[in-house]
């Protein structure tokens, strides 16, 4: 072979391999341990590369399971309107190509992750999300969605690249419960703004919305037995604020739509106190037999329940009966209260009884912590807000204890002295305060054992409308969410202000109305121990 031909070959060879290299440009390396994760995971492995989802990627789920493909929907629907791609929701009985796509897919792994825990791997080629239930499936989804670049929460299509960081992330939560609770008493919130608040929840792998449906200013869930608690107790608000309730068809769509978001809705009915809306409806249900007038104050302890009366054991019934024939969740939530004008000697058998109604509708009872001077039978569960002693006291009677102190996880508590909304009776509630706390180690004698998880009460006193929730909210449960889900050993106050602080920016581009990020970086008030 002549020389001249030798030197073609090679010139022939050289343009292929540069030709191949122009013709498949390289993803870009990147690393995955460097993005700003929220809650944290557990464990976080980077490769060094990058998959880009583009038009083509397709979206496979494992086997038929109708829940999975619906969860595989909701991922295409998410991906959507910043990218534009309609991407296909394919089940994996259809061949998967050799690339380009994600799959999500349900079996068997280690049982700490439980039905909640994920794993997403992350190549240059695919990415998988496996879990051992559906929810897992879908909280993976939530970290898929942070880890693609911060344009993917824009509500239109953006022009550019969508390149994901290669990498491992093998996550589980440490509580079973981590909640939030919205006070739609006070201020009443449609059925909308309830949906918008779960969109916000679920980002953040919480699991649970506690409505808190009774309080003096209102009632606010249809009661086909007792219809006048919505005509004339459902009427008002603080400081003569539009009124509103639910129907129970509205209810039943607000629980359905959690559902979706595996967030379980847990209803409250305030009692024998914050009864005024209720007493007002109805004057048998007083001991005086006299309806008071409808109150829009701020005030409580002040109002009660007759509580040797027949009829308000048969109210509670018909109320419970109806409320639990539309909540599929485990729980119903009775308050027990701040009711400082019933007699102890009324309140503890009081407690007893509707333990036992609550029992009767399949459901387990939660009240807040004052409920430990009544008689508490095997899973009722206290809510601990504002005395140590009682939770003590829970635990001694084999309780399991949900967490929502006051001084740190009072959503409706200000930020600080200059704050416009919120009150502060408990202290100003700062980022750092919300943030640096360990629910094992809060309250002495109560360890991890005990604590079903942790919840955010937001009261509605000053919070009229969706934009000053955001305000009051955010980012202080996106803390909490952190405290519920990431093992406490992996939480560290400066490295959660630097993720938060790179997470504002999707904050912004959702147009979430939260507190200023410039402000949480800067010397804040001390909060009240």
């Amino acid at each position: 072979m002549s020389l001249k031909s030798n030197i073609y070959r090679f010139l022939l060879f050289i343009s292929m391999i540069l030709l191949t290299s122009w013709s498949e440009p390289k993803n870009p390396r990147m690393d995955l341990s460097n993005e700003a994760i929220l809650p944290k995971p557990v464990s976080v492995t980077a490769f060094g590369s990058s998959f880009e989802l583009n038009a083509n990627t397709k979206i496979f789920v494992k086997g038929e399971s109708a829940e999975l493909l619906k969860i595989g929907h909701y991922l295409a629907n998410l991906i959507k309107p910043a990218t534009g791609f309609d991407l296909k929701v394919i089940t994996s009985t259809s061949k998967k190509p050799k690339s380009n796509y994600i799959y999500l897919t349900i079996s068997g792994l280690e049982s700490e992750l439980g039905t909640e825990g994920y794993k997403l791997h992350i190549t240059k080629k695919n990415i998988s999300i496996n879990a051992n239930g559906p929810e897992g499936i879908f909280h993976g989804i939530q970290t898929l969605r942070q880890v693609l670049p911060k344009e993917i929460e824009a509500a239109s299509k953006q022009k550019m690249k969508w390149f994901i960081a290669t990498g491992e992330i093998y996550d589980y939560p440490q509580y079973e419960y981590r909640g939030a609770m919205l006070d739609v008493s006070r201020h009443f919130f449609i059925a909308e703004d309830v949906k918008k608040y779960i969109d916000m929840l679920a980002a953040y792998k919480l699991n649970v919305l506690h409505l808190h449906l009774s309080d003096d200013q209102g009632w606010r869930i249809e009661t086909k037995s007792w219809p006048n608690l919505t005509v004339h107790g459902g009427s008002t608000a603080v400081n003569g604020g539009t009124g509103g309730f639910y129907t129970q068809e509205e209810y039943k769509e607000i629980v359905r739509y959690a559902k979706e978001q595996y967030i379980t809705i847990i209803p409250e009915i305030d009692m024998p106190g914050h009864t005024n809306a209720a007493l007002a409806s109805y004057p048998e249900l007083n001991s005086s037999g006299e309806a008071p007038e409808l109150y829009t104050g701020i005030k409580v302890g002040f109002s009660t329940l007759d509580t040797k009366k027949e009829i308000t054991y048969q109210f509670i019934k018909d109320v419970l009966r109806e409320l639990s024939e539309m909540t599929p969740g485990p729980y119903i939530h009775i308050g027990g209260d701040e009711s400082h004008v019933t007699l102890m000697e009324d309140y503890i058998p009081f407690i007893n009884k509707v333990q036992d109604i609550v029992l009767a509708n399949g459901k387990q009872m939660i009240g807040w912590d004052e409920i430990v001077h009544a008689d508490l039978k095997a899973k009722t569960v206290v809510q601990f807000w504002a005395r140590p002693k009682n939770a003590q006291k829970g635990v001694e009677k084999k309780a399991k204890i949900i967490l929502s102190p006051a001084n740190k996880a009072y959503l409706d508590m200000k930020y600080d002295s200059i704050t416009k909304l919120g009150l502060y009776w408990a202290g100003y509630v700062n980022i750092d305060c919300a943030y640096n706390w360990n629910p094992s180690t809060l309250i002495p004698g109560i360890s991890k054992k005990d604590i079903l998880g942790i919840e955010s009460p937001l009261w509605t006193e000053t919070i009229t409308n969706m934009e000053e929730l955001e305000f009051m909210v955010f980012p202080r449960i996106i803390g909490h969410a952190e405290i519920g889900w990431t093992p406490d050993s992996l939480r560290d106050l400066n490295d959660y202000k630097v993720r938060l602080e790179k997470h504002s920016d999707r904050l912004k581009i959702k147009g979430i109305n939260y507190y200023d990020p410039n402000a949480i970086f800067k010397d804040e008030p001390e909060a009240k121990e």
